[in-house]
């Protein structure tokens, strides 16, 4: 009998394999039903294809259509079929990258002297349909790098050969799948007949390895499906989203614009935008208080030293804007990535004592990050953003009860909003790869297992997630589906030892010394710009009533009834009942119209009767009439629908 190796499953049950098992013979061996549906497995937190050996004793999960990282490995695979299909149908091509993203794949592709465009679409699609047919196996190549770069050499593909410089002998491999070879560490599914269906979503131009100074190459993104259906349903979702895109509905509803002049990325707020952002801030003003946070306000710059300071110019100077020079010798401001450090500082103004604490300081602070042009996106990637971001600095014994009350404070917003459905998200540090970090592993081990007990006290459902901490400390990410099944990260906890380190926070203990305390950094909205954003998709603005920029529309149905509407307006501003009257010169039918295209909660048609009884005809939006109705019932009606 060969050398035995032991498996441990997800359940943490245990099997005993010969020594060189792959996860296809250990799904066969659970059922002939996983053999089919298993594309690949995540060995030891690895990806792997599931043709490959298994050496030694590791942790094992197999991974389907239904898990994130089944998907991943389908679209990657899908990615490598697309670029076959383009070599096949443009000679002479050259490829860079072609990775799984969130939702399909896409390949960059240098097209030479080929012309390319959306029009090409079902041409490609229907040679990857053959390709797909053709049922090749994805085949894994170990190659040294002398053979790696005679291979790119006689394709004459520069891309391949400089992702082959930076690696070394014995980290390169290679995948082929019929006549198809391409430089890739992997994984793959079995095989290509596994992909049923695809479709070509767009083109765009991508700079190599995102550098504006290199060559921009064409980017073409797609997405592909076991099941014909499955695709079906997909392109359903897209076109809704398109509906909802809050680039259109922010247009639309009037809500925010960019201006060039201005500066990509800078969102300018209209009335409407602004209203709506101040109620969410109120809202989070009124939890806090209940909390007994205090607001602060800190400067838009800061002084270069400080980023130095807090570790933030190490990890993040060169995605910052420029440096401010002052015409003071050596003096740099930077415009404020973060507001943690100055609230370090701001903690840091008179001595503390332990009786002081939790001090829990909040701001609705604007922050500034240069991102690259090709990745900015409406309100969802900015370069000017508000976070409502607040620091609470604590003993090492409240820590715990402190991360439980953000938690809650998380989803107090999540139920107010609408956000049913999350996943809490444990981002921990890499520990293959600790260099990424600042800190000691005594305080990184204690904030993770802070944060990994408050979750589990809670009774979160949660999932983890290695690498994915900031620099400083593990972090509990909230993974929301919005109303079309769309996974987003909004909110964050984050438990950091490391700064009050950096910044040497202390305060005065019970027993006279001098105690370091614990930093929780939390944002529940995180990004203002980006959770409207996603807010907007969400609702397809169709927003609470309590969060709408307009509450009402009046519709006099002609100007003999302006003055009636006015008198209706004050009674209604005495109420904090907001909106407006629609005093323009059209038919009644065209002013309700108008008030539905923009997502008006309530209208209040008013005329002859109306005038004589005092009262107003009550329309809903998307609902439709509710009759007529005194001002003071319809007060208590819009309590009512406030309340829902």
């Amino acid at each position: 009998m060969g050398q035995q190796i032991v498996l441990t499953l997800p359940d943490q049950s245990t099997r005993n394999y010969a020594k060189g098992v792959s996860a296809y013979e250990v799904a066969l061996n659970i059922s002939e039903g996983l053999a089919r549906n298993v594309l690949s497995a995540e060995i030891n937190g690895e990806i792997w294809d599931i043709g490959r050996p298994i050496l030694e004793n590791s942790t094992i999960k197999l991974l389907t259509w239904r898990d994130d990282g089944g998907k991943s490995t389908f679209w990657h695979s899908s990615a490598h079929l697309l670029a076959e299909a383009l070599e096949d149908l443009y000679p002479g091509i050259k490829l860079g990258i072609g990775p799984s993203i969130k939702n399909g794949f896409y390949y960059d592709i240098d097209f030479q002297s080929h012309n390319f465009s959306a029009e090409d679409f079902p041409k490609v699609e229907q040679k990857i349909k053959e390709l797909a047919k053709q049922g090749n196996t994805f085949r894994r190549t170990e190659i040294s790098k002398a053979e790696a770069i005679t291979f790119f050499e006689k394709k004459d593909d520069p891309y391949k050969l400089e992702l082959i410089d930076s690696l070394n002998d014995g980290e390169i491999t290679f995948y082929t799948q019929g006549n198809f070879t391409d430089l890739c560490k992997g994984p793959h599914i079995p095989n290509t007949n596994k992909i049923k269906a695809i479709k070509l979503l767009n083109v765009a131009g991508a700079y190599w390895r995102g550098d504006e100074k290199n060559k921009q190459l064409t980017r073409i993104y797609g997405v592909s499906f076991p099941k014909a259906k499955e695709l079906e349903e997909h392109l359903n979702i897209l076109e809704e989203a398109k509906k909802r895109d809050h680039r259109k509905l922010g247009k639309e509803l009037e809500l925010f614009t960019f201006s060039e002049k201005v500066g990509a990325g800078l969102p300018l707020w209209l009335p409407k935008g602004n209203a709506l952002k101040e109620r969410l801030q109120n809202f989070m003003r009124e939890a806090q208080t209940e909390r007994n946070y205090q607001l602060v306000s800190t400067p838009h710059i800061g002084h270069k030293n400080l980023y130095i300071t807090s570790g933030h110019y190490e990890k993040y100077g060169e995605d910052s804007f420029q440096p401010i020079k002052t015409p003071k010798e050596d003096e740099e401001f930077l415009l404020k990535p973060m507001n943690c450090p100055h609230h370090c500082e701001i903690f840091n103004f008179s001595p503390k004592s332990y009786k002081e604490l939790p001090l829990k300081i909040a701001e609705f602070g604007t922050v500034y990050r240069y991102e690259q042009s090709g990745e900015l996106n409406g309100l969802t990637r900015v370069r000017g953003f508000t976070q409502d971001d607040a620091h609470i600095f604590c003993t090492p014994d409240q820590l715990l009860d402190e991360f439980k009350d953000v938690i809650e404070l998380v989803i107090k917003v999540f139920n107010k909003l609408g956000f049913q459905k999350f996943v809490a998200q444990i981002s921990l540090r890499d520990p293959n790869n600790k260099q990424k970090y600042i800190g000691s592993d005594e305080n990184w081990n204690k904030a993770e297992k802070a944060i990994t007990q408050a979750a589990a006290e809670k009774k979160l459902a949660t999932v983890t997630e290695y690498g994915e901490a900031a620099f400083y400390g593990p972090k509990l990410d909230f993974m929301v589906d919005d109303a079309l099944g769309r996974s987003w990260q909004l909110g964050t906890i984050q438990v950091d030892y490391n700064l009050p380190e950096r910044f040497d926070l202390n305060y005065t203990g019970p027993d006279g010394e001098k105690h370091r305390p614990v930093m929780i950094h939390r944002a529940p909205f995180g990004s203002l710009e980006r959770f409207i954003g996603i807010l907007i998709e969400h609702t397809g603005g169709n927003f609470p009533l309590w969060l709408s920029p307009e509450q009402y529309y009046i519709l006099p149905i002609s100007e003999k009834y302006h003055d009636y509407s006015d008198k209706i307006s004050k009674l209604l501003n005495n109420y904090d009942i907001c909106g407006l009257a629609d005093k323009r010169a059209e038919k009644i039918g065209r002013k309700i119209r108008d008030a539905e295209s923009k997502k008006i909660p309530i209208m209040l048609i008013v005329g002859e009767e109306e005038k004589k009884t005092n009262t107003v005809s009550v329309r809903i939006h998307g609902e439709g009439d509710k009759g007529k109705m005194s001002i003071d019932e319809f007060v208590s009606f819009f309590k009512q629908k406030l309340a829902e």
